[in-house]
């Protein structure tokens, strides 16, 4: 009787999933629910915040596991139930159900009885589960109502480090590609790229840090301040602002090369020689760990690395997170510093990278015939996402507001996108957005200038977008190069500086259009200006990754 009365929630669930499965039949699943998880939540150490009493919050999914016990309570398993090797989740010679004791005698006569039944052909089970309960439905729909809003931009590129003047850039047309001075590259076959040739990080990271830890924090460290300074969070409002429902997810598609090629360097000599840091500075998600510890904020804090996707898929996760009611404030975006002898020759060896060396502002030449692969950038790109309510209470300047996107896998190829893989990640944004295919009218394309990708992801574009006669295309990596997993997040603040001005920026070297694209859909060599209605920022990388997020002014 033991067995009838009490089970572990871990029981309880995974009966419960078994018996909401069809007994002969498969059918699609549906949208899993959570398991029961738990959040800690800490005084926070100095400044603001420092009287918040140390408690355990429980943030039980759903209905809580006295809600869910409940269900289970009134569940009537059907015959079916007894006659499934599969539902016996309680199995041996004394197993025990959480519905009884568990007889075999009488699980072979309901079988009987089911085989004999005319209507036993094909049925689904069914389960008398309770209703949630009505602060779970209210919870619920306050989810579905919050907004995000975009209310601050940070950019480390190669045209500038403030988010005005590096868009005024783009859209007089000023290319960023230039020989790399960073290191001797004579030897090699490519010798330009959208290298940084000025950056100081004096104001915004302690010079102790600033002195061992990779670029690419550097860069992310920087650019997360300055988003935070463009959208007017000072320290007062930084001091009224609860910091468990503050987050930063921020990603990078290579991490700290420049640390990791050095430890190995330092490993030729001996393990004495070796950066006691190497390991945590080389690894992508420290940036966004840093830059929390640096702030305080003790919301969400990972990094995702899914190569040049790797911002969006960050910015997508950012926003799902005010969406759920799980923050407030997100910092997010990607931080890419590759141009280094081994970032380079990698690149080098996959045969992706232009040769045009004797005209480096020529090279990157998205859509065009006589392109010859994409020209290597780096630098980093923040957005300080909101909850619009929280930002409209702190009178903040709302840019754009985030309306939603999606993210797929091609499962196709290595390098190589497929149209139909594209197609299917934005026809999920535009289903999640609830935006329709005619009111988007301007894509900030992926388009990195390689040959083959450009073609495919233009088809796509196309499919979804062509019988709009405002669609305008274009691609800020014609100016500043391919900035990896910085990409995403630098072309996001180029959409959401679209909305905000009225201008789209230009292509510039698109002398020679591929014979199959259509001019009138690209923006050419000068600004154009367009009224934004939804701005489309994609973005997809080795292994298959595509990610699209909508933007549209806010209203």
């Amino acid at each position: 009787m033991a067995g009838a009365t009490v089970a572990s929630p871990l029981c309880t669930w995974l009966v419960a999933a078994c018996m909401s499965v069809a007994c002969d039949e498969e059918r699609p699943l549906g949208r899993r629910s959570s398991f029961p998880g738990w959040r800690r939540r800490v005084p926070l150490s100095g400044g603001e915040g420092r009287g918040l009493p140390r408690r355990l919050i429980s943030a039980l999914r759903g209905s809580g596991i006295q809600g869910l016990m409940s269900s289970f309570l009134a569940l009537e398993p059907c015959a079916e139930f007894y006659s499934s090797r599969n539902g016996l989740a309680f199995v041996g010679k004394n197993g025990f159900s959480p519905f009884g004791q568990w007889n075999a005698e009488s699980t072979r006569r309901q079988r009987r009885a089911a085989h004999s039944s005319p209507s036993s052909g094909k049925k689904v089970m069914s389960i008398a589960m309770q209703p949630e309960t009505e602060g779970a439905q209210k919870k619920r729909m306050q989810t579905k109502q919050r907004r995000v809003a975009v209310t601050g931009m940070g950019v480390v590129t190669p045209l500038s480090h403030d988010p005005d003047i590096f868009y005024e850039k783009l859209l007089e047309g000023v290319s960023g590609i230039s020989e790399i001075e960073t290191f001797d590259c004579s030897s090699y076959p490519t010798r330009i790229a959208g290298e940084i040739k000025s950056f100081s990080s004096d104001g915004w990271v302690a010079p102790k840090f600033s002195k061992r830890i990779d670029k690419f924090m550097l860069y992310m460290l920087t650019a997360g301040k300055k988003a935070l300074e463009n959208g007017g969070v000072t320290e007062d409002v930084m001091s009224q602002l609860d910091k468990a429902r503050c987050g930063v997810l921020i990603g990078s598609a290579m991490g700290g090369m420049t640390i990791f090629n050095d430890a190995v360097e330092a490993l030729r000599i001996s393990y004495k020689k070796m950066n006691p840091f190497c390991v945590p500075f080389a690894a992508t998600n420290m940036g966004s760990a840093m830059l929390a510890m640096d702030l305080g904020w003790m919301g969400p804090n990972y990094s995702i690395s899914t190569a040049c996707a790797t911002s969006n898929f960050c910015i997508l996760n950012a926003a799902h997170h005010i969406l759920r009611g799980e923050t407030d404030v997100m910092l997010c975006g990607g931080s890419d510093a590759a141009i280094i002898p081994i970032g380079l020759g990698g690149f080098v060896a996959c045969r992706a990278l232009s040769q045009r060396n004797a005209d480096p502002t020529k090279a990157s030449r998205p859509w065009d015939v006589g392109r010859d692969g994409f020209v290597m950038g780096e630098g980093a790109g923040v957005l300080l996402l909101e909850e619009l309510e929280h930002a409209k209470q702190r009178g903040a300047e709302i840019y754009a507001e985030f309306l939603g996107g999606s993210f797929t896998c091609d499962a196709y190829h290595m390098t190589e996108p497929h149209p139909e893989g594209i197609i299917l990640c934005i026809e999920k944004a535009l289903a999640e957005s609830g935006v329709a295919r005619e009111d988007v009218n301007y894509v900030n394309a992926h388009a990195t200038s390689t040959p083959s990708g450009d073609l495919k992801e233009y088809q796509a574009l196309i499919h979804c977008f062509g019988q709009n006669p405002e669609l305008k295309l274009n691609s800020t990596k014609s100016m500043i190069g391919h900035l990896l997993g910085a990409a995403g997040a630098v072309e996001a603040i180029a959409a959401v500086q679209a909305i905000r001005t009225g201008w789209v920026h230009p292509n510039i070297n698109l002398d020679n259009p591929e014979e199959n694209v259509d001019v009138n859909k690209l923006v050419g060599s000068k600004k154009e200006r367009l009224d934004v209605k939804v701005a489309l920022s994609n973005s997809f990388g080795f292994g298959g990754h595509n990610s699209s997020i909508l933007f549209a002014p806010y209203q």
